[in-house]
């Protein structure tokens, strides 16, 4: 098997980790001596300890003189943990694969270079646009102090969300629901607006999947309208609730409920995504409503869209999936390229990256 080979098994374990490590990221680890795995692991919920950690406990003495497969280079800066590179070299590894450079300033290379000048053989580079699409909320909160986001939709083949009456349980079916737990649970945070939680009263949390770490529920409500006797009000401490806030209401009861309140004045998109990047999050599963997901669109703040259509319609006079995006031209309109379309039980999912 090649380099390639083990580096894919690597990104799977890593893949473990999305949506329970925020703000560290998802990193996996695969261990090779004479062509047997003798360790893996991947970043535990919290982001300790290390994937390198992991399995390197697991592989004991018969790290030494092994190859190393990591996602991404090994740390080198001291935090809660010693750094990864300095457990790799004192493991006896021989040599060390790696996806991608850790952005992060700490490490930036001195991950790389400390392997080296222990005389550790380094290749770098192996899978590397995977192992980028993989972490691109950490990379992308390292590199430009955003989450990765991803916009859900559930409409009709007319693009509707709702009836005119507001009705919308349940227009996509069982099998796209549920895959939409996994997709919550793939993120480090659910996110919808005032109008949803409002016309809904979600509960936003992941069902069904074990005892899965919950998501930051995270509601988009600038005056505070939501009643804290919600359904997210009343869970605030048994599951973690944000809400972002122009700063003009008070906070108090929510806080005293359990949840963060974060004030962002003005309530811009980018400025809100920057403020809860800040706090650590690193993915974003946006869902709704139409005037968020419009906002987002409008604001370029879009990485991937994921479309679940059903096969029913309920006309002009139904709630559009978004509200005006204010371009004139097919120019101005926001444009994504499709990366996959497939069959949902009854329904149709379609993913976009911008």
């Amino acid at each position: 098997m090649s380099d390639q080979d083990h580096m894919a098994h690597a990104l799977a374990l890593a893949q473990r980790g999305l949506g329970s490590v925020w703000p560290n990221p998802a990193v996996g680890c695969v261990i090779l001596r004479e062509g047997r795995v003798v360790g893996r692991g991947w970043t535990q919920p919290g982001g300790r300890p290390h994937a390198e950690a992991r399995a390197l406990a697991q592989a004991g003495d018969l790290a030494r003189g092994a190859t190393a497969y990591v996602t991404l280079e090994p740390c080198a800066h001291f935090g809660k943990t010693p750094p990864c590179s300095a457990a790799l070299i004192r493991a006896g590894v021989a040599r060390v694969v790696t996806a991608l450079t850790d952005p992060d300033p700490r490490v930036a290379g001195r991950g790389h270079a400390m392997l080296r000048d222990a005389g550790v053989a380094v290749t770098e580079g192996v899978l590397a646009g995977q192992a980028r699409a993989l972490n691109a909320g950490f990379l992308k909160r390292v590199e430009r102090g955003l989450p990765h986001v991803t916009l859900k939709l559930a409409t009709t083949i007319d693009g509707r969300i709702a009836t005119r009456s507001g009705e919308s349980r349940w227009i996509t079916g069982p099998q796209s629901r549920r895959l939409v737990h996994l997709m919550r649970l793939q993120h480090d945070a659910v996110m919808v607006g005032i109008g949803t939680a409002m016309a809904d009263d979600p509960e936003l949390t992941v069902r069904d999947m074990g005892a899965a770490r919950q998501p930051v529920r995270i509601v988009l409500d600038s005056r505070l309208r939501l009643p804290v006797n919600s359904r997210l009000g009343r869970s605030a401490g048994q599951v973690p609730v944000w809400m972002v806030h122009d700063g003009t209401a008070d906070s108090s009861a929510w806080a005293k409920a359990g949840a963060k309140p974060i004030s962002v004045p003005g309530m811009e998109p980018e400025a809100v995504l920057r403020a809860i990047a800040a706090e650590g999050i690193t993915r974003i599963f946006s869902e709704g409503g139409a005037h968020v997901a419009a906002a987002l669109l409008r604001a370029r703040l879009v990485d991937e869209l994921a479309t679940f259509t059903a096969g029913i319609a309920v006309g002009a006079d139904g709630v559009p999936a978004l509200q005006t995006l204010g371009g004139s031209a097919l120019a101005d309109a926001p444009r994504l390229s499709l990366i996959e379309h497939r069959r949902i039980g009854g329904d149709v999912l379609t993913r976009w990256r911008a």
